[in-house]
């Protein structure tokens, strides 16, 4: 049996996992193209409250139990993420029914390799810097296709998520995932490489990956002048441009202003303005300004689009502020994100209470002590972390570590750090601790109810308030 789909005429597709940030992108895409998209998701048969499924049903998106009721007759091609197993009702169906199965990554690099690619990849930065690519060159006109790892707010709608979007042009800018390898599938004309750190894999693995990836480059590779590992590896590519906030870097920032939700600087003789925090953003903003450069984007072009760029969804998401106090909703999920998110809070609060809730068991195992040494170092001694126990979306993962083993431990380091199993627990602690001043971040990746989480935080402060 073929396992993959190689021709784009009018194909039926059925995505299982289809609620999947980077499964839905793809498929909008393909529904605008014309093609017959359908999906299933767990979550979906959960009757989780998620407003993904209504937007795809609007775009004319089917929506199936994950039973394999969704594998029809006339179905082409079954696509699926790494994550699906064999034994998923889906699949069982495809393969009985004889159907091409492709893989999510396979399916991309179909749609992305003819095409004048962008791609961007790296351990952290790569969503915010692919939104904000996406942005630059819908705003310049140059009509791209864009599939992200993120939903733009300029883009989010009553009817669409915000991480894809079709365009005329064969532009096609995409967001370069190396957490399971599908990286060295891709042949972009220009690369983002941000930075490496232990996430998914070791530090040797990601580097391999990012190599083969830089040969892959046709044109132009962009690299974090900033990252000290990017530093030790030898790239042999004839188009390198760095970026970075030292004088070392090709495209350098200057006259750096950090304000609690906002970040100004100058590159050359062009003044930029992010509404974003932190020093991160900053060198996101970069990496974005240097593929822009490499269209032949104006700097004035892309300063006025970074200007009216609002942002990622669940990146430093401000959901409310009351009395003092603001509810921030953040993706971040590897010890490297959780110290830049905290570090971006703090230049606008007095105090940091933080919630984090690890995603994956066997992730959170495999970076245990990354986080334990993370946490330790960036939270000051008035600041606070809540912990409830690791997110599970379901599977065969073994379940050898519990958030409580993290917290022990950073406990032992005299920080104020507290293991609560049921996340709804946390809520009544906050409300008693809570003063004007502090910043409450709700960290974690995977789990779209986070974002419901936070706002349970607002409305239950809103209720103190009226008291």
């Amino acid at each position: 049996m073929k396992e993959n789909c190689r021709d784009f005429k009018k194909f039926s597709y059925h995505f299982v996992g289809v609620g999947g940030i980077g499964m839905s992108a793809i498929a909008q895409v393909l529904r605008e193209k014309g093609h017959i998209v359908s999906g299933s998701d767990r979550n979906y048969d959960k009757n989780i409250t998620d407003d993904v499924f209504s937007k795809l049903f609007t775009q004319g998106i089917s929506l199936h139990p994950q039973d394999g009721s969704g594998v029809k007759e006339n179905t082409d091609c079954v696509v699926v993420s790494s994550a699906i197993e064999e034994d998923n009702p889906d699949i069982k169906k495809a393969r009985l029914f004889y159907k091409k199965i492709t893989k999510r990554a396979d399916l991309l690099a179909e749609m992305f390799n003819p095409g004048y690619g962008i791609a961007i990849g790296g351990t952290n930065g790569k969503t915010t810097v692919s939104c904000m690519v996406g942005y630059i060159l819908d705003y310049a006109g140059l009509s791209p296709t864009i599939i992200v790892g993120g939903c733009i707010k300029n883009f989010a709608n009553n009817s669409r998520l915000g991480n894809a979007k079709t365009g005329d042009s064969d532009i096609i800018s995409i967001e370069a995932d190396e957490s399971d390898g599908s990286i060295a599938l891709y042949t972009p004309r220009v690369s983002v490489i941000t930075n490496i750190s232990k996430d998914h894999k070791t530090i040797e693995e990601i580097s391999k990956m990012f190599i083969t990836l830089s040969q892959n480059t046709g044109e132009r590779l962009i690299l974090n002048a900033d990252c000290p590992y990017l530093k030790m590896i030898d790239f042999q590519h004839k188009d390198i441009v760095t970026y970075g906030l030292n004088n070392n870097a090709s495209i350098c920032a200057k006259n750096i202003a950090y304000k609690s939700f906002q970040s100004t600087f100058t590159v050359d003789d062009q003044s930029f303005e992010i509404n974003l925090p932190g020093s991160y953003n900053v060198s996101n903003a970069l990496a974005a300004i240097a593929v822009a450069r490499s269209l032949g984007i104006s700097d004035s072009k892309t300063a006025a689009a970074l200007r009216e760029f609002r942002g990622v969804q669940r990146r430093m998401d401000i959901i409310g502020e009351i009395n003092g106090i603001k509810i921030i909703d953040d993706y971040a999920h590897n010890p490297e994100k959780v110290k830049a998110a905290i570090h971006a809070v703090k230049l606008g609060c007095k105090r940091v209470i933080a919630i984090f809730q690890p995603h994956g068991y066997s992730p959170t195992n495999f970076m245990k002590e990354e986080f334990i040494d993370a946490f330790t170092k960036v939270l000051s001694p008035n600041d606070i972390l809540f912990m409830p126990e690791i997110f599970y979306a379901g599977g065969t993962a073994s379940k050898n570590i519990s958030s409580a083993d993290i917290v022990k431990r950073i406990s032992k380091g005299d920080k104020n750090a507290f293991f609560i199993e049921r996340r709804d627990d946390i809520i009544p602690f906050i409300d008693k601790q809570v003063s004007a001043g502090d910043c409450i971040l709700v960290m974690g990746a995977r789990d779209n109810t986070l974002t419901e989480f936070c706002q349970k935080i607002f409305q239950s402060l809103v209720r103190l308030s009226e008291f």
